[in-house]
């Protein structure tokens, strides 16, 4: 699992528990305030994350981040 995402432009994930539009809001809140982060989409039915870093930011968030911040929302994610 990659910890940092500097030459990568976007990071995908899977995220567990989530189960509406409530809960990709939340999800989308939390990933949102992370450094490096440039935009994101998120869907409940599909489980899927995928992060959009801003090129060449200087401290992009880290994949232990990104989980760290789904986790924080109340939900799971692993690197897909």
């Amino acid at each position: 699992m990659s910890t940092e995402n500097a030459s990568n432009p976007a990071a995908t994930y899977k995220v567990t528990g989530m189960s509406c539009e409530h809960c990709e809001k939340a999800v989308r809140e939390e990933v949102s305030q992370l450094s490096g982060v440039s935009g994101l989409d998120v869907s409940a039915a599909s489980g899927v994350l995928t992060v959009h870093f801003h090129e060449g930011a200087e401290t992009p968030a880290t994949d232990q981040d990104i989980i760290a911040a789904v986790d924080e929302a109340g939900y799971t994610a692993e690197r897909a």
